[in-house]
């Protein structure tokens, strides 16, 4: 996916500008800054729900920028929202087969078991992490080639927060790719091939994790 001078936000106020960036088959673009930046907007102008203003959003080859979101996802690009992630009146298990899951339940049955033991329970009676792990494995089961994550480890308990690290690697390491915008510095550092760090909706830094070290990633997140 290559995204070309994008600008857009909500209505006539944007708050994106000018934008670029790439992401690769088998990497994950970390995507970091404080809140507030446009991380979000951001995430949601490439899955399709915001309409961009202005440039390019390029796919296999074909700019999508026009796509709707349900459009996006037919040709395989995944989201996960930062909120709202998962159906509450739905159960565990309902939740898990909206995306047509593609892949096996077991692997992460066996890291997050909390999960199998409540595959009859209404989502929305869960906790705020509970239903942030439930939604990332949703959308890891997806058949998907592209993979948007927006802050998926807030509320996430740290031990579970490595373990969606390692599910992450698995599903890169066999051909996706993932957009990952996150401000927990260890989930960054532990999973991203490369950073892309936004300021007041323009890009701050740009460059592949070997060329960037963890204090300047914390630097960019203080400023």
């Amino acid at each position: 996916m290559e995204i070309e001078n994008l600008t857009g936000g909500y209505g006539d106020t944007n708050v994106i500008f000018g934008l670029s960036a790439r992401v690769h088959a088998g990497q994950v673009l970390g995507v970091f800054g404080r809140n507030g930046v446009g991380k979000t907007t951001l995430a949601r102008l490439i899955q399709g729900s915001l309409s961009p203003a202005s440039g390019g959003i390029v796919f296999r080859g074909k700019d999508i920028a026009a796509l709707k979101a349900y459009q996006r996802r037919a040709i395989g690009i995944g989201y996960m929202p930062q909120t709202n992630m998962v159906f509450n009146d739905l159960t565990v298990l309902e939740n898990l087969c909206i995306g047509n899951p593609s892949r096996p339940f077991e692997p992460y049955f066996d890291r997050f078991p909390r999960l199998a033991e409540r595959l009859d329970q209404a989502a929305g009676t869960m906790s705020g992490g509970e239903r942030k792990i439930l939604a990332f494995v949703r959308t890891m089961l997806e058949d998907t080639d592209m993979i948007i994550l927006d802050e998926p480890s807030e509320g996430v308990q740290p031990e579970n927060i490595g373990l969606m690290a390692q599910c992450l690697r698995e599903r890169v390491e066999a051909g996706a790719g993932a957009f990952l915008c996150e401000q927990n510095l260890s989930f960054l550092t532990e999973v991203a091939d490369h950073y892309l760090g936004i300021d007041q909706g323009k890009a701050i830094i740009d460059r592949s994790a070997a060329d960037i070290s963890p204090q300047e990633v914390r630097s960019a997140l203080s400023l």
